[in-house]
């Protein structure tokens, strides 16, 4: 049991400094940073449809089978990441939303007073990124419960939409008002939220037996619905022959890396 929590912890505290990522992009051009990071976005994609279909999913057939109790566990996972987008959205009725801050920004008086002020759809981010990163504890915990090898490839999985994830997050923070060294140090908190996500699923599988039948399942909904609701329909924004041939081949690739994770089962 030792080693299991021993790497997840490190599992997590590796993935926590996927928060500091925005440091990267001080100095890159905004325009350019988003061309970027679409393809961060269909990398990650890929990678979490690959983790769900590939390892996931197969592990719980394997294990469980696929019984009803499994389809109201695989939606529910779906339910929890639904709830929590619109908890991360609500930052859109607080200020008129990003686009609303910004230029209040720019129009105040007092400008001065302005750009010290920290508005509230960045707290809300804050709030809702940690809600996320305390889910991604539980999720890698439970993996790891399961084997090493669906523990690692899940984290593999979370560390690669982390990127995009953290950067948005960054952005956020940056733009409702925080500096930039105050912005990563915040980000980088929230991560470390994961680990209290993982405790916290160690600590319940001692009182409830076979719990990861219940929460592999609800991580595996969780990453259908954030590639499919949350990242795909990203990828549609951005038009171009170009741009949309290296969304599939980065997507694939994402598919590709957590299929090779198969060679080490």
């Amino acid at each position: 049991m030792l080693s299991v929590w021993l790497s997840a912890v490190l599992s997590i505290l590796i993935i926590s400094l996927v928060s500091f990522v925005g440091v990267f992009t001080v100095g890159i051009n905004s325009e350019k940073l988003k061309k970027i990071l679409i393809y961060f976005i269909s990398f990650s994609a890929g990678a979490l449809f690959g983790d769900a279909f590939i390892h996931l999913f197969p592990e719980i057939i394997d294990k469980w089978g696929f019984s009803l109790e499994i389809s109201v566990y695989l939606l529910i996972g779906i339910l929890i990441f639904f709830i929590l987008e619109k908890i991360v959205h609500f930052q859109q009725y607080h200020c008129h939303g990003a686009a609303g801050c910004e230029h209040e920004l720019e129009e105040s008086p007092h400008k001065s007073h302005s750009k010290k002020h920290v508005h509230s759809f960045a707290f809300m981010s804050l709030i809702g990124s940690s809600m996320h990163n305390f889910i991604d504890g539980t999720i890698i915990a439970a993996s790891y419960l399961v084997n090493f090898q669906l523990g690692l490839a899940t984290s593999i999985a979370v560390f690669l939409h982390e990127i995009p994830h953290e950067l948005g997050d960054f952005s956020i923070l940056v733009h409702g008002g925080f500096s930039k060294g105050r912005a990563l140090f915040l980000n980088f908190i929230s991560a470390l939220i994961s680990l209290l996500g993982a405790m916290f699923t160690f600590l319940l599988s001692s009182y409830i037996p076979n719990l990861q039948m219940i929460l592999v399942p609800i991580a595996t909904g969780g990453f259908i619905y954030v590639a499919g609701s949350d990242l795909i329909p990203e990828l549609h924004k951005v038009s171009g022959l170009k741009t949309s041939i290296i969304q599939v081949l980065t997507f694939i690739l994402g598919i590709l890396v957590m299929a090779s994770m198969l060679l080490l089962e």
